[in-house]
């Protein structure tokens, strides 16, 4: 997570971005951007609506996003995201691992690559398929080669029709209150304590903007997500239990990391 003088440096790159491609009619591009740094545009989104923006991650699943600046009813012309598909598979199936999010990231990360390059990574079994800046996928393709101990192939592809988010686990729960703090406790087994230091950090975000305030009231298809835990989508209220809480449903991302300490 970018820090406070890194986002100032970050919102004063979108305003020059967004500065450029007005004065000169054409689209500019932000590198993939992380939930933080996304809001870090959204602080300053009213002072540079002038040069029409859009977000894109390369699927509609995607967390990570760019931001291109310029729009085609100023500019005349449409153009692509410099975004590129690359898919991961293992040489031999049969002698693969079961590999993880955080394999295939840090074999690409080892390669000295900057984070920004790299948009998200979807596993799929024992391959991935990663979303990255056009200008570093020829690297990719040549240099990685093996994801812990599995030789792998990299090579550009289509963006795969059966694409799918990580599974999620339907849950259901009591609590007093659809509070997003109530929940956040509940789902990460963590004390109301816990839970309210996560938004003091600056670590919640729903439907990709900061949420500071720990008694927001969820709606129905939210997506909550807790940086260092993980992401769930609130599903609604179910009904009431007989000690007059509430059951309300919600649908979590993968497994659920805690940590000790927040």
């Amino acid at each position: 997570m970018a820090d406070g003088q890194e986002l100032q440096q970050l919102k004063k790159r979108f305003a020059e971005l967004a500065q450029r491609s007005f004065d000169q009619g054409i689209y500019t591009f932000t590198p993939f951007l992380g939930l933080s740094e996304q809001q870090a545009f959204y602080e300053i989104q009213r002072e540079i609506l002038y040069a029409g923006f859009a977000m894109e991650g390369g699927s509609p699943l995607c967390e990570r996003k760019m931001i291109r600046f310029g729009q085609p009813e100023q500019l005349g012309y449409e153009t692509a995201y410099p975004i590129r598909c690359l898919k991961i598979e293992p040489c031999s199936l049969k002698f693969a691992q079961q590999l993880a999010h955080r394999d295939f990231l840090g074999a690409i990360m080892n390669l000295g690559i900057e984070r920004s390059t790299v948009g998200d990574i979807f596993v799929q079994e024992k391959e991935a398929v990663l979303f990255c800046q056009e200008s570093i996928a020829p690297f990719l393709t040549e240099q990685l080669c093996k994801v812990r101990h599995t030789q792998v192939r990299c090579q550009a592809t289509e963006i795969p029709q059966n694409l799918q988010s990580p599974e999620l686990e339907e849950r259901s729960i009591s609590v007093s209150s659809a509070r997003i703090d109530a929940l956040l406790s509940k789902l990460y087994d963590l004390s109301r304590s816990k839970s309210i230091e996560l938004f003091r950090a600056g670590r919640v975000f729903v439907n990709g903007r900061l949420m500071e305030n720990n008694s927001y009231i969820l709606k129905e298809s939210d997506l909550v997500s807790a940086r260092g835990f993980g992401r769930f989508v609130y599903t609604g209220q179910q009904g009431e239990t007989r000690k007059g809480k509430l059951r309300v449903g919600a649908k979590i991302y993968g497994s659920v990391r805690r940590e000790d300490k927040v």
